[in-house]
């Protein structure tokens, strides 16, 4: 039986369950296979990098998503979600952030809609819809904190988490709740591996004249992925990027820099440790291989238990 890329829900022989289409639009009926191979879709993203606004290590490609045809068409103006091919040298990205995306609105971080798509060639292809874009032709304002700080591609990481916090303070129309929400996501990325959260990975959106933390975007386990042992976090907490503590996570960032309450702290430990049995389930079922399934939740179990929360 299959289970549907994009709802997780068996679907019986189906690519797709109704609740699957049914997110994407209450009009969509069927979807056809993406119209390009793995490396054709990595092709046409490098023609039309000028072109999107959007870049990174991975290949991206902007989409407007055709009810009528049942399908999604590539563009290069007004396209309303992006779309991740397979990555010729780092193996399932798209199944690896479309499962982090998944776990982190587990615990109620903001996570725009996201899924996954068959592409011709049988391979996955990750897609998100861009909370930047609203109506027909309307953009939300939208600021990375690399343009904050006043750093650019080159420099995303020369920064810290203590002065990330200051940027909330500085921008942010209700910091408190901000910095509630960065102190989640801080724990969250810790803990499924995510060490490439460097500056142009946060971003705050400006709606009805309030400035708050824009939805959560790029969240990938890189610590399966790209190898890199040496470190633990993006930007250095306390002058360090690996051996992190629960003292330093919760302690120190949590109550002593993002100045939570010992009773909101607790609510976030809280929050994440009922989490962990949804997690695992959640690990079981996705589009992980099951040797990736098995590194996913091996890095989960170790860094639970440096924090004690397992």
């Amino acid at each position: 039986m299959n289970r549907c890329p994009i709802s997780y829900q068996p679907c019986g022989d189906l690519r797709y369950s109704e609740a699957g289409l049914r997110l994407l639009s209450a009009r969509l009926v069927s979807l056809h296979d993406l119209e390009y191979s793995a490396e054709e879709q990595r092709n046409e993203a490098f023609n039309r990098a000028s072109k999107i606004s959007i870049q990174g290590v991975q290949p991206k490609l902007s989409a407007k998503l055709n009810i009528r045809e049942g399908k999604f068409d590539l563009v290069d103006m007004g396209g309303r979600f992006i779309l991740k091919p397979q990555h010729q040298f780092f193996p399932e990205l798209p199944e690896n952030e479309d499962l982090t995306m998944r776990l982190a609105k587990l615990i109620g971080l903001e996570i725009p809609l996201h899924g996954l798509i068959w592409s011709k060639d049988n391979t996955l292809t990750y897609f998100i819809k861009r909370f930047d874009r609203k109506g027909q032709n309307d953009k939300v304002a939208m600021e990375d904190f690399a343009q904050l700080a006043g750093r650019s591609r080159d420099t995303k990481y020369s920064y810290s988490m203590e002065k990330v916090v200051g940027l909330i303070d500085t921008y942010c129309t209700f910091p408190a709740i901000d910095k509630f929400k960065l102190f989640k996501m801080v724990l969250f990325n810790y803990l499924i591996g995510n060490d490439d959260m460097h500056l142009k990975n946060y971003s705050v959106v400006t709606e009805g004249g309030q400035v708050r933390l824009s939805p959560c975007y790029d969240l990938v386990n890189t610590t399966i992925e790209y190898k890199k042992p040496d470190e633990e976090i993006a930007l250095p907490l306390m002058g360090k990027k690996k051996n992190l503590t629960r003292k330093m996570l919760v302690e120190y960032f949590g109550l002593e820099r993002c100045e939570l309450t010992p009773r909101s702290v607790d609510k976030v430990l809280e929050t994440i440790t009922t989490a962990v049995p949804l997690w695992k389930e959640l690990i079981g079922i996705s589009f992980l291989s099951d040797k990736m399934k098995d590194k996913y939740q091996g890095l989960l179990d170790a860094q639970l238990k440096t924090l004690d929360l397992q």
